[in-house]
C-alpha cells in the first residue's frame, strides 16, 4: 500500500509563501499528474513529498504515517529528474545497480532485479553501454530503471520528457504508460506543463494555481466541467475561447467559455458571432481557423481536414448546442 495524504501543507521562503494550505489524498496504485502555470509551485510540492524540501507546516502521511521529519532515504520514494543524473563513468548496469550496491544487496540480487527492470523498459541490449553511447529517450529509461530497482512505494516525477524532441517524447510517455500497467500497486506522482503527457497518463489531474490546489479529477471531468475560469483557460489544447462583453450578454454571463471543436461555421451570416479569418492552420487531419472578433486574444475554430477559409474572409460562427460554459464575474460556472 502507498496511500499519500497531504494536510494543510505551507511552504514558505521567508515571508514568501510558496505553497498555500494544499488539501490532497491519493490513494494507492493512482497516476496523479500535477499541472499549472510556471511558479505555481508544482516542483515546490513534489520535492515537499520527496523530503527535498522541508515542510513549513501541514503534515505529510504515507500508509497512515506522519514523514515530515522522515529522511528522504526512509520514505520509500524514488524520483526521476529531468536531468537524467546519470553517472557518465557507468555503464547502464552499473547506474542501475548504484542504489542497491549502497545497500549491500547481494550480487544475485542485484542481478536479479536489474535485469528485471532492464526487461520492462527495453534496455537488455544497453546494459553494457555509458551513458554517452546512449540516445536521449534511453538515458530516461536508464533513470527509471534506477528507481525502479529500489522497489519504491512511491514513484516521482519531475518533467522527466521535457528534455526529449517530438518524437522521443511520444515513445517515451508509451514506455511510462506501460510501466504503471506493469506496476498497478505503485503510486505515481508526475509533474509537467504539457497538456498531452496530462490527459493521456493521469488517473487524476491536480491543477495548481499560485501554490493553490484550483481543481482535481479525471482528465475528463477537468475537460468538461471545469470549477473556475483559471481550469477552463489552461486544461485543454488549444485552449477554451473564451468572450465577453455583448458576445457574452446574450448567455447572461459575464464569460462565455467554448471549445475549439465545440464551435460550428453558419452559413449566411446566422451565427452568435461574426468576425474576420487572420490564419489558418493546416495539421491534415483537421485545422484550426483563428478569426477576430474584437476580443483581447482571436477565436479558435476546428474544422475537419483541410481549412476552406483565408485571411481576410468573414466567418460566422456559434456554439454547438450546449456545447459551452458560462462563467460569473469571479470566474466561478453557473449552470447552462
Amino acid at each position: 500500500m502507498s496511500d499519500l495524504k497531504i494536510s494543510n501543507l505551507y511552504k514558505r521562503y521567508g515571508s514568501v509563501e510558496i505553497l498555500k494550505d494544499v488539501n490532497l489524498e491519493i490513494k494507492s496504485g493512482e497516476f496523479i499528474v500535477f499541472v499549472g502555470p510556471s511558479g505555481c509551485g508544482k516542483s515546490t510540492l513534489l520535492r515537499c513529498i520527496s523530503g527535498l524540501e522541508t515542510i513549513s507546516s501541514g503534515t505529510l502521511e504515507i500508509d497512515g504515517r506522519v514523514v515530515n521529519e522522515v529522511a528522504p532515504s526512509k520514505r520509500g520514494i524514488a524520483m526521476v529528474f529531468q536531468s537524467y543524473a546519470l553517472y557518465p563513468h557507468m555503464n547502464v548496469f552499473d547506474n542501475m545497480a548504484y542504489s542497491l550496491k549502497l545497500q549491500h544487496a547481494s550480487k544475485e540480487e542485484i542481478k536479479s532485479k536489474v535485469e528485471a527492470a532492464a526487461a520492462k523498459l527495453q534496455l537488455t541490449p544497453y546494459l553494457d553501454r555509458l551513458p554517452k553511447a546512449l540516445s536521449g529517450g534511453q538515458r530516461q529509461r536508464v533513470a527509471i530503471g534506477r528507481a525502479i530497482v529500489r522497489d519504491p512505494k512511491v514513484f516521482l516525477f519531475d518533467e522527466p520528457l521535457s528534455n526529449l524532441d517530438a518524437a522521443l517524447r511520444v515513445a517515451t510517455r508509451l514506455e511510462i504508460a506501460r510501466l504503471k500497467e506493469s506496476l498497478p500497486n505503485t503510486t505515481m506522482i508526475y509533474v509537467t506543463h504539457d497538456q498531452v503527457e496530462a490527459m493521456t497518463l493521469a488517473d487524476r489531474i491536480v491543477v495548481l494555481n499560485a501554490g493553490r490546489v484550483e481543481q482535481v479529477g479525471t482528465p475528463m471531468e477537468l475537460y468538461d466541467n471545469p470549477q473556475s475560469l483559471f481550469v477552463a483557460g489552461f486544461i485543454g489544447s488549444p485552449k477554451m475561447n473564451f468572450l465577453t462583453g455583448k458576445y457574452a450578454e446574450k448567455y447572461k454571463a459575464a464569460t462565455v467559455g467554448v471549445r475549439s471543436e465545440h464551435l460550428e461555421i453558419t452559413p449566411n451570416g446566422n451565427g452568435d458571432w461574426h468576425g474576420k479569418v487572420i490564419y489558418s492552420e493546416n495539421l491534415g487531419s483537421d485545422s484550426y481557423i483563428y478569426v477576430d472578433i474584437g476580443e483581447s486574444e482571436p477565436i479558435v475554430v476546428r474544422q475537419n481536414g483541410k481549412a476552406t477559409y483565408h485571411s481576410g474572409d468573414t466567418l460566422s460562427f456559434a456554439p454547438v448546442g450546449e456545447q459551452f460554459h458560462r462563467f460569473d464575474a469571479d470566474g466561478r460556472p453557473l449552470a447552462n
